[in-house]
């Protein structure tokens, strides 16, 4: 009888812990900050991409034999004339087998002089004679690979420039072909932009552009305009290179620039939103959060453009009057519903 009372008693309980309120209670929506996706015109005249700043040609100095390094004569961001000492191996053994090469090449020079006189009065066979001469002719050849070898210590720069970058210093091995410095040509430089498929043909190479740098607080005027053939798989634009007169070395490698290009009379529609609303999806492609008329959020699929600042151009996925999640993106998931404000 007692074991019946305490089952009763605990029946409450159950019910209570496994109830229909605690299996059907729903989750509070997510607070998120919003933006409505409005279409921008704009003329291409007055059209920006933002880039960066290139040097014309890049040459690595390198040596043709291993040793180890003496002493690096340059610096990075330094300027350099062709011929001038880039760095030096240690020469050592280099010019103990020129000492070696040398004597070996004073006494076959001697021997010559000596059967000289023998094969003039012909005291000895022509094999004999030829033999004597071929054994100057290869201690001549190795006298001279022996001054080339002491003279390959010393790395001379192949062309003027600025030094890049140093790949290795004092004390370090050099192998054959191993880089020791870059030398950049920055005498004229190329602003490198990304451009939408659909504004590639606005483009030629005569063009008119303006260069502005923040770094110089300078504008440039725009050169050749050379056109990339192959798309960004992910971003659909194309590489464009803008050449700029660069005489007086003030345009660096890795400089930002805007870049102006001016169309008259060309006008274009896009979207423009946050960059940080475009997510990308772990199989790969990129997405933005959409809110729909029941407050839920979808994935949509966009694909991007040129990038501004902190906000980029939508190519497609998006219409007018949609609206894009742009903050507390973290939390969502298909379907999730939401506030914002």
């Amino acid at each position: 009888m007692r074991r019946n009372k305490i089952c009763l008693w605990l029946l409450p309980l159950l019910f209570v812990a496994c109830g229909p309120s605690a299996q059907t209670r729903e989750k509070q929506p997510v607070l998120v900050q919003t933006e409505t996706v409005s279409t921008q015109a704009e003329d291409a005249e007055g059209t920006i991409y933002v880039g960066v700043v290139e040097e014309n040609q890049t040459t690595i100095a390198s040596y043709t034999s291993a040793g180890t390094l003496r002493r690096v004569a340059v610096s990075e961001g330094q300027a350099v004339s062709r011929g001038q000492l880039i760095a030096e191996l240690d020469d050592t053994q280099a010019r103990h087998m020129l000492a070696a090469a040398e004597a070996q090449s004073r006494q076959a020079e001697d021997a010559l002089k000596r059967y000289q006189l023998l094969h003039d009065e012909g005291s000895m066979t022509e094999a004999q004679w030829v033999e004597v001469q071929s054994k100057v002719d290869q201690a001549r050849s190795q006298l001279a690979i022996a001054r080339r070898n002491v003279a390959d210590c010393r790395l001379l720069a192949p062309v003027s420039g600025i030094v890049g970058k140093r790949f290795l210093s004092s004390g370090e091995t050099a192998m054959p072909s191993e880089p020791v410095v870059s030398i950049l040509d920055i005498s004229s430089v190329k602003v490198k932009i990304a451009v939408p498929e659909r504004e590639m043909k606005n483009l030629t190479p005569a063009t008119a552009t303006t260069i502005s740098v923040e770094a110089t607080g300078r504008e440039y005027p725009g050169g050749r305009i050379e056109k990339g053939v192959q798309a960004d798989a992910l971003t659909h634009t194309y590489d464009v290179r803008v050449c700029v007169n660069n005489k007086n070395r003030e345009l660096l490698p890795g400089m930002v620039a805007k870049v102006s290009v001016r169309n008259e009379g060309v006008r274009r529609e896009s979207y423009i939103i946050p960059l940080t609303a475009v997510q990308k999806r772990a199989e790969g492609g990129l997405f933005v959060w959409t809110v729909g008329a029941d407050s839920t959020v979808h994935r949509t699929p966009v694909t991007i453009g040129q990038t501004t600042g902190n906000r980029v151009e939508i190519l497609s996925g998006l219409a007018e009057g949609q609206r894009v999640v742009t903050e507390g993106y973290q939390k969502l998931s298909e379907g999730t519903k939401t506030r914002f404000q």
